[in-house]
């Protein structure tokens, strides 16, 4: 029973990393470009600081690095998912023709 439960947590892990990282990605961008900026506006206006400081996106921060990586990621995630339904691993091992 142990290794069937062991079994059926990696069957999800496998096949649900994608799709997480993919909205990881973008509710960190939600964050760092809409809520984030909005709320830091909101808190100076508030507050009644004068002059206004823009939001930095923390994202952008080291040549926006993240985004590169994050790009890679689901790129190659991406590609090899493609690979896979080529190759029949979802199709019951029919290949397309």
């Amino acid at each position: 029973m142990l290794q069937a439960r062991e079994e059926k947590q990696e069957d999800w892990m496998a096949k649900r990393w994608r799709p997480a990282m993919g909205w990881l990605y973008m509710a960190v961008c939600a964050f760092d470009f809409i809520i984030a900026p909005i709320l830091w506006s909101a808190t100076q206006a508030y507050y009644h600081i004068v002059p206004f400081i823009q939001w930095q996106p923390l994202t952008l921060q080291g040549a926006g690095l993240f985004h590169i990586a994050m790009g890679a990621v689901l790129g190659i995630a991406a590609y090899g998912r493609t690979q896979e339904k080529m190759a029949g691993a979802n199709n019951g091992g029919v290949r397309p023709e």
